[in-house]
């Protein structure tokens, strides 16, 4: 017999957000403004979880997606650890369709696979940005870029920027032809020079230390 899906939970939170804003501040190299908007907004927290037996202690950050009403639906975990094995998960009974995302008032939507590259665009392209939809899939599944579709009032365009890699690729022209033949709506492929945005605002936030290293070994 098939197991009964999982109630959805968030993860306990934990008191402060030291941990979360040192690595995303520190090591992706996310705005401050960005990340406290979401933040504040409880769409982004630091999760403090017992392991099974109960003697250790995991901080996470967390990234929460909501439903049309606000309730939390969705989240992924991500570990800050800045050492040691890095993970990402989905947490057990999460929708879908309600993946970590921003609605906006005019008719833009940018598509990701994960809440840290979105953010990482944001920071790149930091003008006027609450005013587009922002959607990370946490993968590369159609449901949450469909579901805030049908929420946006007058759609214009749709920016798939998922990773530059084949199954970004791949992914960018199912979902172009999944709303082209449902919705009917443009697309666009914008593509980050690295695999992935974050990997282009590290890239650009750490050449400046890079250059000085070289000058100084000269």
């Amino acid at each position: 017999e098939k197991e009964p899906p999982k109630e959805f939970a968030l993860p306990p939170s934990n008191q402060a957000m030291r941990r979360v804003y040192a690595y995303l501040l520190q090591q992706r190299h996310i705005s401050r403004e960005v990340l406290s908007a979401f933040a504040q907004k409880g769409l982004i927290y630091e999760s403090r979880e017992l392991s099974i037996d109960q003697t250790k202690v995991y901080h996470n950050a967390v990234f929460v997606g909501t439903d049309e009403h606000g309730v939390a639906r969705h989240a992924q975990k991500r570990s800050t650890n800045s050492q040691g094995k890095s993970f990402k998960l989905n947490v057990a009974g999460s929708d879908a369709r309600y993946s970590f995302h921003h609605p906006g008032t005019d008719g833009d939507l940018y598509v990701f696979e994960a809440p840290i590259d979105l953010l990482s665009y944001i920071t790149l392209h930091p003008e006027n940005w609450q005013q587009h939809s922002y959607v990370a899939c946490c993968g590369t599944s159609y449901e949450p870029v469909r579901w805030i579709l049908t929420r946006m009032e007058a759609p214009q365009m749709v920016s798939l920027c998922l990773d530059h890699d084949n199954a970004g690729d791949q992914g960018c022209e199912r979902m172009a032809k999944q709303i082209s033949s449902e919705f009917g709506f443009p697309t666009r492929r914008l593509v980050p020079e690295q695999k992935d945005w974050n990997e282009d605002l590290c890239a650009l936030r750490e050449a400046p230390r890079r250059q000085r290293m070289e000058m100084e070994m000269r």
